[in-house]
């Protein structure tokens, strides 16, 4: 994981193998943005003019490297571009430092130290900064063969390994702070986006749930795993029912960070299907190939609960992970089947496809039993809210206006794209069965909000409760952007922390 240090040295003295500094796209060409002003004098001011004659504009997501000024000790400069110029008595936004870094740490890999000399004017922007270059220089090679000599360097180039940001302050208790908040939550999220890459033969229910139960030991995280057995002696008919194709037996597991000072609680359910394959209502040639990814949610939630414990908050937060494989074979539960629900309820499985609302509704009723002040599940559910939203936006359902509301304020707060969806009464309807109490789909319009009120239908009375369908930005099979790589992204966790944080803070509900 790529180290941080705060600096207040100037960068012609810094041993590096680059500097960084942002570039904005200002009316008339290339804008060099502050905290590179040493830089630009090194270049007698005309800094802003050699990048546009190599092409620079300033706009996001640009690089430009160019050799060092006479002087320095890093050999290049690496040019960042920020996007658009501020507005008047305005600075640039924490996403956009956020990207600027993380792109800035992808293309510096293989580098062993970078200085970053990005507009940093206070401890906020450099948590920001901080959290974009740890983000954007995340690596999954565990499964690369070691070049020769035993390199590190199994993808061709190793991460950057250091990152320095300058014009920070390392005696600063706020910015001190805000590095140590970057660092846990980066860490853990990166941890979730391991766990997402991992293929399926070898992330299996049991292997995700003991990873669960080491991090509980390290971070003094209460950790309860529920086997095949226990489920089926406890009625878990949903958890069961999915996993039932599986060799892979499935659990549930309940993670427990409790604070002496906490007030309130929160309950944090996660979809884990470590591989979906459809089950009977197999998924056709060319949909299967990412199904490794279908446990995202339930990652998004491990690492919220252990970022939470790394950064003492005060509030109880609790972790579901609802684990289970969903295959085809002689034991598979098939369409038409009906299934006991942990809540007594029953449900007609229509279409097996449609697994994951089946392990969350387990979950969710046993999470409603603690009477949390409010729970959140996370889930990568339906391919109907990739149609809406398309990739990098993930939906926000809610039994409560405000909590939503509240929720997407504060996925915008950290940089994470979401938007507020309704959960409209007339298409509970569609989910009515003559058989069992409901089914499991209804109306082929509205899927993702079908899903939602499905969901809805089992959570405790007077509890309120979130549910975010991260299908489309849970894992990115396009080309890395900003700080998000190619493949498992973590998407969610950072909003998940965030509203921990506004619950301890007393300032969310």
């Amino acid at each position: 994981m790529t180290a941080l240090t705060l600096s207040t040295a100037a960068a012609s003295g810094l041993r590096a193998d680059a500097i960084v500094v942002g570039v904005a796209k200002g009316p008339k060409g290339p804008v060099v943005a502050p905290g590179a002003e040493a830089v630009d004098k090194a270049y007698d001011g005309g800094l802003a003019a050699i990048l546009e004659t190599l092409g620079a504009t300033g706009a996001e997501g640009e690089v430009t490297k160019l050799p060092a000024p006479s002087g320095f000790k890093a050999p290049v400069v690496v040019a960042v571009g920020l996007g658009a110029v501020p507005e008047k008595d305005e600075s640039f936004s924490a996403e956009a430092l956020r990207r600027a870094a993380g792109v800035a740490a992808r293309a510096l890999a293989g580098a062993k130290k970078a200085a970053f000399a990005l507009p940093v004017t206070d401890a906020a922007d450099a948590g920001a900064v901080a959290e974009g270059a740890r983000l954007g220089a995340y690596a999954f090679d565990a499964y690369k063969e070691t070049g020769r000599g035993g390199s590190a360097a199994k993808n061709g180039k190793a991460p950057l390994a250091e990152v320095t940001l300058l014009g920070g302050k390392p005696r600063d208790a706020a910015y001190k702070a805000a590095v140590a908040r970057a660092t846990a939550v980066t860490e853990e999220l990166n941890r979730a986006r391991d766990l997402i890459n991992t293929p399926p033969n070898d992330l299996t229910p049991e292997a995700f749930a003991a990873v669960a139960t080491a991090a509980g030991k390290e971070h003094g995280i209460k950790v309860q795993v529920l086997d095949e057995k226990a489920l089926a002696k406890g009625g878990y008919g949903g958890i069961l029912g999915v996993g039932a194709g599986s060799a892979a037996a499935p659990r549930l597991v309940k993670l427990s960070y409790t604070s002496p000072k906490a007030k309130k609680s929160l309950a944090f359910v996660g979809k884990g299907i470590t591989y979906d394959s459809g089950g009977i209502s197999l998924k056709p040639a060319g949909h299967n190939e990412t199904m490794k990814c279908d446990m995202s949610g339930a990652a998004a939630v491990f690492a919220a609960v252990v970022a939470a414990a790394r950064l003492g908050l005060e509030v109880n937060v609790t972790g579901w992970l609802a684990l289970a494989e969903n295959m085809p074979s002689g034991s598979a539960t098939r369409p038409g089947d009906v299934l006991r629900m942990y809540s007594g309820k029953t449900v007609e499985v229509l279409n097996t496809d449609a697994e994951g609302r089946l392990v969350l509704a387990d979950a969710l009723w046993k999470a409603s039993e603690d009477k949390p002040d409010a729970i959140v599940d996370v889930a990568t559910l339906t391919g109907a809210m990739v149609l809406a939203l398309g990739s990098r936006t993930f939906g926000v359902m809610a039994n409560d206006d405000a909590f939503r509301g509240s929720i997407v304020e504060a996925a915008e707060e950290v940089g994470e794209e979401s938007w507020p969806m309704p959960l409209p009464e007339h298409l509970r309807k569609g989910m009515d069965s003559p058989t069992a109490d409901i089914a499991n789909m209804g109306e082929r319009m509205g899927g993702g909000l079908v899903a939602g009120l499905f969901l809805r239908e089992f959570i405790g009375e007077g509890i309120t409760w979130a549910h975010l369908d991260i299908a489309g930005p849970a894992f990115n099979e396009a080309g890395p952007f900003g700080y998000t790589p190619k493949g498992g992204t973590g998407s969610a966790v950072r909003t998940l922390v965030r509203l921990a944080e506004l619950t301890a803070a007393g300032d969310l509900g």
